[in-house]
C-alpha cells in the first residue's frame, strides 16, 4: 500500500455522516422488545415504577441516537422520540396480532410465549414495525439499519417502507424479501422463499411503486416470486409454491405451479 491510499481512507474517514453504531441502534431495539415482551427474559421482577423508568431511559437512548445521527440534524428529535412511545402501545397492539395469527395458523406453535422467545418471522415482523414506524416519522438512515439487523438474524428481509397490514405469519421465513412499495393486507401468511419483488431495478424507478399489493386472507406458499407494482393478488387467494407471477390475480384464485418432474422407480435387483 502507498501514501495515496492511505489519504483516500483518511478523506473518506473525515467526510462520513455520523450515526451510531449498528450495535447501538440494534440494542435499543432489542432492549425495547424485551421491555415490552418479558416473555423474552429470564425471570423480569420490577416494579410498577422500575417499569416506567425503564420505558424513559428507552426514549431517553433513543433521543441520544437521533442527536448523534448526523442525517438527523433537521428532525425534531425530542418530538420525534416522544411521538414515538406514545404511540407505542398501538404497535404493541399490531405486534399482537402477529403472534395470535402465528398461533392461529401453525400447529406447531404451542404457546405465545414459544413464537415470543423463539420464532424468527416474529423477530423480523417486530423489527420491522418498530422501523417503519419510524421512517414514517421522518427519520433516515436508522429504519434500514434496523430491519437489516433484523436481517442479518432471522435471514427474512423487509424493508421498512413496505406498507404491512394486522395478523402477518411467517412462516419458517428463511429467503423471504419484501420488497420497498410493497403492500400487504391483513391475516397474510408468507412461508420461507417468498419474494415480492420489482419487475426492474432500474434507477429511475426509485420513486415508483415497484413491488406487488397483496389483498387480505392470502397465503403464498415456499419459492413463489411475485414481481412488479401493478400487479395485485386479490383477497383469499392462495398462491403455490414455486409460482412466478407479474400479473394480477382475481380474489378467490388458487395458482399453482404444475411440475413436470418425474419419479423413475427402479426394481431391486435383490
Amino acid at each position: 500500500m502507498n501514501e495515496e491510499f492511505y489519504r483516500h481512507i483518511f478523506t473518506k474517514q473525515n467526510q462520513l455522516e455520523q450515526i451510531p453504531s449498528n450495535k447501538v441502534i440494534a440494542d435499543w431495539a432489542v432492549n425495547l422488545l424485551n421491555l415490552v415482551y418479558p416473555e423474552r427474559q429470564t425471570c423480569p421482577e420490577f416494579s410498577l415504577l422500575e417499569i416506567e423508568e425503564m420505558f424513559s431511559a428507552s426514549q431517553q437512548e433513543l433521543l441520544n441516537i437521533l442527536n448523534t445521527t448526523k442525517a438527523c440534524k433537521d428532525c425534531s428529535n425530542e418530538q420525534v422520540a416522544a411521538i414515538f412511545y406514545k404511540e407505542l402501545p398501538e404497535l404493541y397492539r399490531k405486534m399482537n396480532t402477529d403472534i395470535t395469527a402465528t398461533l392461529n395458523g401453525d400447529p406447531a406453535a404451542q404457546s405465545e410465549f414459544e413464537i415470543i422467545r423463539s420464532y424468527p418471522g416474529f423477530l423480523a415482523v417486530s423489527f420491522y414495525r418498530l422501523a417503519h414506524h419510524l421512517l414514517k416519522l421522518g427519520i433516515p438512515l436508522i429504519p434500514r439499519i434496523l430491519t437489516e439487523y433484523a436481517h442479518s438474524v432471522t435471514g427474512i428481509d423487509i424493508h421498512p417502507g413496505a406498507v404491512i397490514g394486522e395478523f402477518l405469519f411467517i412462516d419458517h421465513g428463511t429467503g423471504i424479501v419484501i420488497g420497498e412499495t410493497t403492500v400487504i393486507g391483513d391475516h397474510v401468511k408468507l412461508y420461507q422463499g417468498v419474494t415480492l419483488g420489482a419487475l426492474s431495478v432500474d434507477k429511475f424507478m426509485a420513486n415508483t411503486k415497484r413491488h406487488p399489493t397483496i389483498g387480505d386472507h392470502v397465503i403464498i406458499y415456499s419459492g413463489a416470486t411475485i414481481l412488479g407494482g401493478d400487479t395485485f393478488i386479490g383477497e383469499n387467494s392462495v398462491i403455490g409454491g414455486n409460482v412466478w407471477l407479474t400479473k394480477s390475480v382475481l380474489p378467490d384464485s388458487t395458482v399453482y405451479h404444475q411440475s413436470a418432474m418425474k419419479v423413475i422407480e427402479t426394481k431391486n435387483k435383490n
